[in-house]
């Protein structure tokens, strides 16, 4: 009898420690199976949802303010103007494994994507002529000039640990496509640095992380609050669609749907009243691309024309369901530091009518005629016909193309109002859904085409103004597919790259988006709310900041409720 109470009481406890520790685990829904756990290959964001918890670097971002902060490493970087090198002291810490992370690791990383030319990572490395270890925990790094993106990008590389990777390198130098090779190996065990340690991955269903009992920042106080993690571990569940996330959410079988809600499911969540909706800007862009290889969108007028008569706040109002922010420079608003506020805005405040009839006079200004003229009576707009070229020539048929409904919603309908307030002065256009691949080749490839409209969520570093409008860029498969090609930008563009001091970079990125703001290679429209859902009954502690409350202080800040 005492044997069998016994038996019972060993049972009930191991049943409430596995509830336990289940309870103490984050459950996160997430659209999509990462493709791999390779770092050096992970370009899907869901594959960075995961690996992002697993390696961290020797620098991180603040919370919310996004200042660069020392993380692996034990101080701010010690730059030396004379010999352009740094000098960067690394905390003793540990692999998942147990095994020292130091400093020969790190230049193993940095030499791996140097010699392999890793795409996406090799950019952050060229300028850097030798990475050093000077000891276990000192680093050196010898530059070839001054690049400011050697704090925003290189600093903020991640780290793999030397004892393992080693081989697999070596192996795939042997093959007759190391790079390839190399990409292609799948890492289905990865070992790092960071707060989570990879547990399971079951495909097609859920990939679990555990807690690392040794993460070197823990108790550190960043931001006012001490770092964890708290929580046991995180499960990823893999839901093929919102409709199913969103019923799991409800149902609790997850914590929080890693994804944007769009408006539509929002009210049905309101409703109910475990689930807690959050609100938060979005470090990206949705924008209207010209093909300035041809007229008339070489034009600057014609440009500035069709800024008139889109209709942001239109846009906001009705595509967003007021869940944005219209938007007049490529930088987000979100991104207080780099964005400058001070842009023109095309049209606000204007009525329809209105913004026809400037964009009528600037076309007229510049010597374009129409077989039959806009007409504009007591606020209500007669549209016009055939526009005609300064050169006489009729204006000929303009293609938007946007991605298909399915894959963006939002950017499928804004094509579809661009159409109709263009077709309002006599212009013949037409949105022209297409798949992303199509839409890659006419533009990256081929180059031949009039228009597009794509969004990109970018990074808090503003380098990607020079990406986007170098005329460097102006190539096969380059990043300046509008061919903007403006002397006085690129000269800006050089300088900022290579200005180590914020502040005087700062200055340099303003007039940059200023300059674009005027010449209008692109025409930004808006940025989307980041609207998330999360339950509140297990866990307090999420961080609101941009790109919304998935975010890396979040799983190390959140603590389970009481």
């Amino acid at each position: 009898m005492k044997k069998s109470v016994l038996c019972l009481l060993i049972a009930v406890f191991l049943l409430c420690s596995i509830s336990n520790a289940s309870a103490m685990t984050l459950k996160i829904g997430i659209h999509n199976e990462p493709k791999t756990l390779n770092p050096f290959t992970a370009r899907d964001v869901w594959s960075k949802h995961v690996l992002d918890r697993i390696y961290h670097d020797l620098y991180t971002l603040a919370p919310k303010t996004f200042e660069l902060i020392p993380w692996l490493a034990e101080a701010l970087p010690e730059y030396d103007k004379k010999t352009n090198t740094v000098i960067v002291k690394m905390r003793k810490t540990k692999w998942h494994d147990g095994t020292p992370l130091t400093a020969h690791d790190v230049v193993f990383t940095a030499n791996v994507i140097k010699d392999l030319k890793v795409p996406r990572y090799s950019s952050r490395w060229k300028f850097i002529k030798k990475i050093e270890a000077l000891d276990d925990y000192t680093l050196k790094y010898t530059l070839s000039q001054p690049m400011a993106t050697f704090y925003s990008r290189t600093l903020l590389t991640f780290i793999v640990q030397k004892k393992k990777w080693e081989p697999i390198i070596n192996e795939a130098k042997k093959t007759e496509k190391p790079l390839q090779t190399f990409l292609n190996y799948k890492n289905d065990n990865p070992i790092g640095n960071g707060p989570f340690k990879f547990s399971s991955w079951r495909n097609g269903t859920s990939i679990k992380l555990v807690k690392n009992p040794d993460f070197f920042a823990k108790n550190r106080e960043i931001a006012g609050k001490k770092v964890g993690p708290y929580i046991d571990g995180i499960l990823f569940k893999i839901y093929g669609t919102t409709d199913a996330a969103i019923l799991a959410l409800k149902n609790g079988d997850v914590d929080y749907i890693w994804w944007s809600i769009q408006p539509g499911f929002m009210q049905d969540l309101k409703e109910d009243t475990g689930v807690t909706l959050t609100e938060n800007k979005e470090n990206g862009i949705r924008y209207l691309a010209f093909n300035m290889r041809k007229a008339p969108f070489n034009d600057k007028n014609f440009r500035q024309a069709v800024a008139y008569l889109v209709d942001k706040d239109f846009m906001v109002q009705r595509i967003l369901q007021n869940k944005g922010t219209r938007m007049e420079s490529i930088v987000p608003p979100g991104n207080e530091y780099w964005h400058n506020p001070d842009m023109p805005e095309y049209g606000k405040g204007m009525t329809r009518a209105e913004r026809v009839q400037k964009a009528v006079e600037i076309l007229k200004k510049a010597g374009y005629t129409w077989k039959k003229e806009v007409k504009i009576k007591k606020d209500k707009v007669k549209p016009g016909k055939g526009l005609k070229m300064p050169n006489g020539k009729d204006l000929p048929e303009i293609d938007i193309l946007t991605p298909p409904a399915d894959y963006d919603p939002l950017r499928a309908m804004a094509g579809i109002q661009v159409q109709g307030w263009l077709n309002e002065i006599g212009i013949n256009a037409s949105a022209k859904p297409a798949s992303m691949s199509f839409i890659s080749d006419k533009v990256k490839i081929k180059q031949d085409f009039d228009t597009y409209i794509l969004g990109y969520l970018l990074g808090i570093d503003p380098s990607y103004l020079n990406s986007f409008f170098h005329s460097s860029e102006i190539k096969r498969r380059g990043r300046n597919t509008s061919a903007y090609k403006n002397e006085r930008f690129d000269e800006l563009a050089d300088e900022c790259n290579k200005e180590m001091d914020m502040e005087k970079r700062k200055k340099l990125v303003f007039e940059m988006q200023s300059m674009l703001a005027d010449d209008l290679p692109w025409i930004p429209f808006f940025n989307a709310s980041v609207i998330e859902g999360h339950r509140q009954q297990r866990f307090t502690g999420w961080v609101n900041q941009l790109n919304g409350i998935g975010n890396s202080w979040s799983f190390l800040f959140m603590k389970p409720v009481q």
